[in-house]
């Protein structure tokens, strides 16, 4: 029997399969009764899914994170798929496909990985290359850098994400650097590489995504800068010679203003041309991937619009 993945469940179809759990929470309805609300996940996408009358036994059968076989029928409500549970247990040792929970293949983020390190090395800037050396030796960063996701429910939620939406950002970068010289290329580049680093320690991302504690208290602006400040000071003593401040300040001032607006969560509009570039290429990333999930992970598939999206204020055209 093939898998049931979750970007292919359609309205009332029979589900039995194994996701990775999230989110699990219990909560009372209307009538005080409790039911089980929680997410389920693959490579394919993430879908809600309730199970009510639930007791605290089945609360208490699976852990976040944990492979779950469930049993129920899938239903779209409200123009999101959803899937109303019969049966939920923690799934048997052995009995699940890892290439199923796969989004990146181990292949692909050495690849991805070796472009990074190939763009950083190009740059002509010595203190920029030099710093970014000090992020490519250190193997503790890379193994997190590698692993994590951009978001938990956004763009590029899920492992190895990170790294995909930088080496892209980057790419991004160059191409729009040579289209305005007055840009400064090397930090362009460099802002795109270090503008999401702190999420590596903001978010957890062992199966199921979520926020560390530092994540919810600080934030990823804030754990950038402390990341890159002491990188910095490894750099200054790589090349036995102090980091210039001013572009030390340039580069902390590219983390902390790239959400382009405070009511998004940045201390600081960005004020130099590359932070304006840094901010709208992030931005344009990030909202492209996200349009064109939504598009192709949409419940209408009969029709070339998607529902419409709260959010968004918008339906969306399937263009082909």
């Amino acid at each position: 029997m093939s898998r049931q993945f979750i970007s292919q469940l359609g309205d009332r179809d029979e589900v039995n399969e194994v996701y990775i759990a999230s989110e699990k929470q219990l909560r009372p309805n209307r009538n005080g009764d409790l039911y089980l609300q929680l997410r389920l996940t693959d490579k394919t996408g993430v879908v809600n899914a309730m199970m009510w009358n639930a007791k605290e036994s089945v609360y208490n059968s699976f852990e976040n994170g944990d492979f779950v076989d469930v049993t129920g029928k899938s239903q779209v409500y409200n123009g999101n798929m959803q899937v109303i549970l019969s049966h939920i247990d923690r799934a048997k040792p052995g009995s699940v496909d890892d290439s199923a929970f796969s989004h990146i293949g181990a292949d692909q983020l050495e690849d991805m990985s070796r472009q990074v390190a190939a763009m950083i090395r190009a740059m002509d800037d010595f203190h920029l290359k030099n710093l970014g050396e000090c992020f490519l030796m250190d193997d503790e960063f890379q193994r997190k850098f590698t692993s994590a996701p951009a978001g938990i429910k956004n763009h590029h939620a899920y492992p190895g994400g990170l790294l995909q939406h930088v080496l892209g950002l980057m790419q991004l970068a160059a191409k729009v650097a040579c289209h305005y010289p007055a840009l400064n290329r090397d930090i362009l580049i460099m802002g795109a590489f270090l503008h999401d680093i702190g999420k590596i320690d903001e978010l957890t991302y062992d199966r199921a995504l979520g926020y560390s504690d530092s994540g919810q208290l600080v934030g990823h602006l804030v754990q950038g800068v402390s990341i890159l400040d002491k990188k910095i000071e490894e750099a200054e003593q790589l090349a036995n010679e102090r980091f210039p401040e001013d572009l030390a300040i340039q580069l902390r001032h590219l983390i902390v203003s790239h959400h382009g607006k405070m009511e998004f969560g940045s201390p600081k509009v960005p004020m130099t041309l590359e932070a304006v570039a840094l901010h709208y290429l992030d931005d344009m990333d990030a909202k492209l991937f996200t349009f064109e999930q939504l598009m192709r992970e949409d419940v209408n598939t009969d029709s070339n619009w998607t529902v419409y999206h709260p959010a968004l204020g918008r339906k969306l055209f399937k263009t082909v």
